[in-house]
């Protein structure tokens, strides 16, 4: 079963929701600061991250910046602050997703379940991609290696950025909303904040995109939602 990293300096939510993930049978760990959580993170390697944005020695988001210099291991911010700068500076960062407290479990662990499997089904599709390449312009993305380049050089790209950039390419000159998005590549069918997209869409942009104001390969129709040009 997977392994979760809870790191909340709050001791009474991380015994909840400890408890909670180990009732649906998975392996979880806690740490209560963030100097702690990534000693965590180094030594048992987990599965996902649970990440509090308020913690002392270090805040969720220099963990969650130190921790994307190595690893795409799924990211799930928890905030109990209300300001939207909060949750898209997390997904700038590279987070996957946040939840605003309080929150309940059902929705917890609806997102706990919807990252891991995004993740491990894009283990499992390895062997079914090996050696497809796709190839447009001047980006070139390695299906079973998990790598995208431009003119050559390989992009830092997490995860998520790797398989909605995949998802709209395979589906080249198709426009989807927000929501239809969320469903198929973060997996949510009835929690998510499409602004979720948006920032993933935005960050994506700067790294493909020669100009991401001038966006030429991942382009939005108004009023409904993204598509790959090419």
């Amino acid at each position: 079963m997977s392994k979760i990293a809870v790191i909340e300096d709050e001791k009474a939510i991380s015994d909840i929701i400890k408890y909670n993930l180990e009732k649906e049978g998975y392996t979880v760990y806690t740490a209560y600061d963030g100097e702690a959580g990534l000693e965590l993170i180094q030594k048992e390697n987990p599965d996902l991250i649970m990440l509090d944005i308020m913690m002392p020695k270090l805040d969720g988001f220099e963990v969650c910046k130190v921790v994307r210099q190595t690893k795409n291991t799924p990211i799930i911010m928890l905030t109990a602050r209300a300001e939207e700068i909060d949750k898209v500076l997390g997904l700038e960062l590279g987070a996957d997703d946040y939840i605003t407290k309080p929150f309940g479990m059902r929705e917890l662990i609806a997102r706990v379940k919807a990252n891991l499997r995004r993740t491990l089904g894009a283990v499992q599709k390895e062997q079914n991609d090996s050696g497809s390449v796709l190839a447009e312009g001047n980006l070139t993305m390695d299906l079973s290696k998990y790598e995208v380049a431009k003119n050559g050089q390989a992009l830092e790209l997490t995860l998520r950025e790797f398989e909605l950039l995949k998802f709209l390419w395979l589906e080249k000159g198709k426009v989807f909303s927000r929501e239809h998005l969320l469903e198929k590549v973060w997996g949510y069918e009835y929690y998510g904040d499409v602004r979720t997209v948006d920032v993933t869409v935005r960050r994506l942009r700067e790294k493909i995109e020669d100009d991401a104001s001038k966006a030429g390969y991942v382009l939005t129709k108004r009023g409904i939602g993204y598509y790959f040009k090419g």
